[in-house]
């Protein structure tokens, strides 16, 4: 019996890790979360934002005025 106990804890050790690695890892499935990742993907995606102070000086020329 106490042979086995020298299997059975490292085993037992191991899943527990395991499982705790499992459940610190996975995705969240909530639609909040799909929402957010989405809109996180998207401003990855999108040009630099500027402002409309900077898109009227670039349409000018570069030249305040």
């Amino acid at each position: 019996m106490t042979n086995l106990l020298y299997v059975a804890v490292p085993v037992v050790l191991v899943l527990v890790a395991f499982a705790a690695m499992a459940a610190r890892g996975r995705r969240p499935r909530s639609l909040e979360s799909g929402i957010e990742e989405f809109s996180r993907e998207l401003q990855a995606l999108a040009p630099e934002y500027r402002s409309q102070d900077d898109r009227g000086r670039s349409r000018r020329g570069g030249r305040a005025g």
